[in-house]
């Protein structure tokens, strides 16, 4: 059998193949975050589709901290009943799920949250929208915010949580010079600009205890100009990883990015795939926790390279499965044909119609 079916561990959770579903926003929550039984429906369709593990859309851990409209919440005790209906119907259907932690930053919206985003500096070009700087008050409640929300995820049934530190929210403003320029302790070099994850972690892992997943999602760079490096994410997967974290979703690229922003386009061959797996090869060589490796990747044949050359431990999808959920399935019976995304990003425009995101290619063709 392949190693991408093979039954791993991480940290006790116990996974039936190798493939991840990477987080997305699906545009499916109720406007307080809530969960919805179509969210509830998507979920259960992926595991299902013999995804691995499934890890949540990026769950809001304070209400300012919203980056967009009808996303999952978890900020509030209130939300735990609706989780726990969506992790039921993922184990129904053989499945594991993490929920993955975030805090949008200068990203929110204030139109949804009649709040000024809070920034990890403030900024002084003109033109640029309202924002607060963040206190060391304020990033004390930001911290306990998301232990509180790992401890709501686990009370709602997740198999583990996943730290959003990645594509420029909250965690990953922190250690871009793009977006930090503080002067205290939170500032300056890379052990500085990293402290609020240490933190983060620190409080996250008293909540949920020692045999609990947690992981984290991590830009390898930001691919702009005094960005995150290369070396300073190691540095700061290194100190994690020291520190008891359990595995490391690699991914890169800004939400301002452009061409090389984490959503690239135009995916059309198998060069094009896995647009990360440079830096991961870094990764794999300096730190010894599993990887999860996503950007871009479409057919099962680099997937498999990847984990058999040491590359990467675990390979993540997102938009693959939005047109095919039942594509691991498909892999697994043996029909390795590549995976029919034509990564156009038109997904997320039909998320903004209210409605969730779908493949409108698949749509169409079934409405023919």
């Amino acid at each position: 059998m392949s190693k991408m079916f093979e039954r791993t561990e991480i940290n006790g959770m116990a996974l039936e193949n190798r493939f991840v579903r990477s987080a997305t926003w699906e545009g499916m929550a109720a406007t307080d975050g809530a969960v919805t039984q179509k969210l509830v429906a998507t979920m259960a369709d992926l595991a299902r589709g013999g995804v691995g593990l499934i890890i949540s859309s990026h769950s809001y851990v304070r209400p300012e901290g919203q980056a967009g409209p009808w996303q999952l919440g978890v900020y509030k005790d209130e939300l735990v009943p609706g989780l726990k209906e969506m992790t039921a119907a993922v184990h129904d259907n053989g499945g594991k799920i993490v929920m993955q932690l975030s805090h949008a930053g200068i990203f929110a919206s204030s139109k949804l949250t009649g709040q000024v985003p809070l920034v990890v500096s403030d900024h002084e070009e003109p033109g640029k929208k309202p924002c607060r700087q963040l206190t060391g008050q304020d990033i004390r409640e930001i911290v306990a915010a998301f232990a509180d929300g790992a401890r709501r995820a686990k009370a709602a049934g997740f198999d583990g949580v996943e730290m959003h530190s990645a594509h420029g929210y909250l965690l990953s403003q922190f250690l871009s010079p793009v977006f930090n320029r503080r002067q205290d302790e939170y500032g300056g070099d890379i052990q500085n600009r990293s402290r609020i994850h240490i933190e983060v972690y620190q409080a996250i892992r008293e909540a949920v205890g020692e045999n609990y997943p947690v992981l984290i999602k991590l830009n390898c760079r930001d691919f702009v100009e005094n960005g995150l490096s290369l070396e300073d994410s190691l540095q700061v997967g290194r100190m994690l990883a020291d520190a008891g974290l359990d595995a490391i979703e690699l991914s890169g690229g800004l939400l301002t990015g452009g061409k090389l922003s984490p959503s690239r386009p135009g995916i059309k061959s198998e060069e094009e795939e896995a647009y990360f797996r440079e830096e991961a090869g870094y990764f794999k060589n300096a730190i010894n926790i599993p990887l999860i490796l996503v950007g871009g990747m479409r057919s099962y044949q680099m997937a498999e390279r990847l984990v058999e050359n040491g590359s990467a431990d675990y390979i993540s999808l997102s938009r693959p499965l939005i047109r095919q959920p039942e594509l691991i399935n498909r892999w697994k019976s043996g029909d390795l044909c590549r995976a029919e995304c034509e990564s156009d990003n038109r997904c997320f425009r039909t998320g903004m119609t209210g409605s969730g995101i779908y493949c409108e290619i698949k749509n169409n063709e079934k409405n023919k």
